[in-house]
């Protein structure tokens, strides 16, 4: 089995248009959530989210670009971009022909459905663009990446609620792993945020109104946010004869499945995931320095995490770091856990531990080491970024330190 590592990284998201930008932001706890800016947000409860600022589409991408660029496309070829460049890659020849694509999302074009209904059932119109379905497709990014940068390998889109970027990241993992590619570009994007996307959660009351505060006693619910997190994912030796930087080892992942509620989380499958993790890692538990917990800041999930990680690592649990980054960008759904992604290779690199911010009161059901509102300094070797999504789907991605 080959061993695999992140050369490349690139983000766009509620706290910046660049990694860089958005790993200041967590070391400073900074909040990216704020109020939602977009046509009718006056008729939703919900008016708060994690929304992206100061985005020009206009000036990134040309007129055709944008009759097909739905705005989660739109974000995730502004994050491969970035990650692309920083790997050095340049894929042709042998390279383009194995190398591929594998992206998560949970909604892919919401924004195209919701402007197209709104054409049609309000505004009464009888036709629409004919590129609407193109558009909206949810691998429409996944595509538009592979065509942009050469990519003939396998190339295709996960989509499992929340869990859909590990579960993305694993199969690209898995194909470096084993030799069928040399590098894949991976990672997952998502923007929910429009009067439809939101109105829809808002249904299911596990929405705040003011703050997402993981793990405080006083949490009332998750946040959306939107953006894209995109890596490169390489194979060590390819890696290093090419003398790229890498940022940190992709050592292990593990996926299991409730099959108990659509809604409910599991404490026995978040720990089967967790564990299995590790096992494939090789990594003993008190190896283990911080995990980027799924911590979405409603009671059920919190608790039902904190739970499960007692229960995987026992006494080590107590001197384990966890933390929530979605109290700064908000929730990605299925672009969630490529974002927070950044925060494991920030502990790994730079040997900072995101916090999580917003929080306010201690809970005895939560009561774990959550790195409350500041950013620590303390070097770790080996991290879990764990995601567990509605339906009962967890995926849980263990990385190591690079020497």
């Amino acid at each position: 089995m080959k061993r695999v590592v992140i050369t490349g990284a690139g983000t766009i998201n509620a706290l910046g248009h660049s990694v860089a930008d958005t790993m200041e932001a967590m070391r400073e706890g900074r909040c990216g959530i704020g109020p939602l800016e977009f046509q009718d947000v006056d008729r939703l409860a919900i008016r708060i989210g994690g929304q992206v600022r100061g985005f020009e589409a206009e000036g990134r991408y040309n007129r055709q670009q944008m009759s097909l660029y739905d705005r989660f496309t739109q974000f995730t070829l502004a994050a491969a971009k970035e990650a692309i460049t920083q790997s050095g890659l340049t894929f042709s020849g042998e390279l383009s022909a194995k190398s591929g694509v594998v992206l998560g999302t949970a909604g892919g074009g919401v924004s195209t459905w919701d402007a197209n209904y709104r054409s049609v059932y309000e505004e009464g119109k009888n036709r629409v663009h004919p590129f609407v379905v193109p558009k909206l497709m949810n691998n429409a990014a996944a595509s538009h990446v592979s065509m942009e940068y050469n990519l003939k390998g396998p190339s295709f889109t996960v989509s499992t609620a929340c869990a859909s970027s590990n579960h993305a990241m694993a199969q690209a993992f898995q194909m470096v792993r084993t030799g069928m590619a040399p590098a894949m570009v991976t990672g997952g994007s998502e923007s929910m945020l429009c009067f439809g996307g939101v109105k829809a959660w808002e249904g299911l009351r596990v929405m705040s109104r003011d703050a997402c505060r993981p793990f405080s006693a006083n949490r009332n619910g998750m946040v959306q946010g939107e953006g894209a997190g995109i890596f490169v994912f390489e194979e060590m030796e390819h890696a290093r004869r090419r003398g790229a930087d890498i940022l940190c080892e992709v050592a292990g992942f593990a996926m299991s499945s409730d099959a108990s509620d659509i809604v409910m989380p599991s404490k026995n499958g978040a720990a089967r995931a967790m564990i299995g993790a590790l096992a494939d890692a090789r990594v003993n538990r008190d190896e283990v320095g911080y995990i980027n917990a799924h911590g979405t800041g409603t009671t059920a999930n919190d608790k039902t995490e904190c739970a499960a990680v007692a229960d995987v690592f026992g006494p080590h649990a107590d001197k384990l770091m966890i933390s929530s980054t979605k109290s700064m960008h908000g929730h990605l759904i299925g672009g969630t856990g490529a974002v927070e992604l950044l925060a494991c290779i920030m502990a790994l690199r730079d040997g900072v531990i995101a916090p999580t911010i917003g929080y306010e009161e201690p809970d005895p059901e939560c009561a774990l080491d959550v790195v409350p509102n500041e950013a620590r300094e303390v070097s770790v070797d080996v991290v879990l970024s764990n995601a567990f999504a509605f339906g009962g789907m967890n995926a849980v991605l263990a990385l190591r330190k690079v020497a």
